[in-house]
């Protein structure tokens, strides 16, 4: 295990089953697929690899299965050079699961059998102590349980590593855990979702109303990508919009994941948040070019040069939008 890390991730790992269809189906239909596909995914072993990809010395702490799944997922991990000393095999629970439909436009559905990833635990957390203490940032992932979440974000607190929540899917923390955000990312939907829950009426059209909202919650800082219009950015008494960038969306699955991985990693680095989430759009954009989560992710030398604007489905039309 190495030393010193810029990144660890807690989160999930599963295994990815994606049918490429025309269209989703409507309830009860069927639908035939173009293609099926198996490769390494999960929120928090995309954001790992992606990271990784991009040049941070990155360890995940996670749980897979003894099954042929697990290996899959463990080596795509150790191939991009993340540690998984503390990523735990389970013997009594099978590998984590999702199970994608991507259609022609980009857009994805996912339905997600958490398996191992259920399992694990503050105890898991509190085995990977020194790791922790040894990190410049901690992000966390929502598909694990919040107990584990909350273990995880306070011992990033006693490290003093800063904490990036990935609120996603949208559950219920501790206050204190909320106020160790910095940033808390989440997208549109679940930015207003959150905000619904909470009784804070919605601030209109714009994302940086909702970025805003969600720093009066108690989060240190908040991030809200906004898709192809690129995203929010609150912090302190700063606000800002990072326009998204021109491409032609071939499928959208995992791209947060790499928002989320690049912005902890430019944080790492001593960026500031705005900047971070400038690096973000440009990775995420590259990722939505290309089929997959995983396999989607560039290497920082495969990165364009920084452009403006924002995601277009596959069969539209390009255009540059600048703001």
């Amino acid at each position: 295990m190495v030393s010193t890390v810029d990144l660890v991730v807690v989160g999930s790992l599963n295994v990815d089953l994606t049918a490429r269809v025309a269209r989703h189906p409507m309830p009860g239909e069927t639908v035939r697929a173009a293609e099926l596909t198996t490769c390494a995914g999960g929120k928090g072993a995309n954001q790992a690899v992606a990271a990784a990809r991009l040049g941070a010395r990155t360890a995940m702490i996670g749980r897979v299965g003894t099954d042929a799944h697990a290996d899959t997922l463990l080596e795509a991990l150790r191939t991009d050079g993340v540690d998984t000393t503390h990523t735990v095999h389970d013997s009594d629970t099978p590998t984590g699961t999702a199970l994608i439909t991507v259609a022609n436009t980009g857009e994805n559905s996912i339905v997600v059998s958490a398996a191992a990833n259920a399992r694990l635990s503050p105890e898991d957390i509190a085995d990977a102590h020194s790791l922790i203490g040894s990190a410049r940032v901690v992000s966390l992932v929502l598909e694990i349980p919040v107990d584990t979440v909350v273990a995880a974000s306070r011992a990033a607190r006693s490290a003093a590593a800063r904490v990036v929540l990935n609120l996603s899917p949208v559950l219920d923390l501790p206050e204190d855990v909320l106020a160790l955000a910095d940033p808390l990312i989440v997208n549109e939907h679940e930015a207003r979702e959150i905000l619904h829950r909470s009784g804070t009426p919605p601030t209109g059209p714009s994302g940086t109303g909702d970025a805003v909202a969600l720093r009066g919650l108690g989060a240190r800082s908040a991030v809200v990508t906004l898709g192809g219009d690129g995203a929010a950015v609150a912090e302190g008494d700063h606000t800002e919009h990072i326009p998204g960038v021109v491409v032609e969306a071939v499928d959208t699955t995992g791209a947060g994941d790499a928002f989320a991985a690049t912005v902890a990693w430019r944080l790492s680095q001593g960026d500031a948040l705005p900047d971070a989430a400038r690096w973000a759009t440009r990775v995420s954009a590259h990722s939505v070019q290309h089929p997959g989560a995983q396999p989607s992710y560039p290497m920082l030398h495969a990165l364009p040069e920084p452009a403006g604007s924002r995601t277009l489905p596959g069969n539209a039309r390009k255009e540059r939008v600048l703001r």
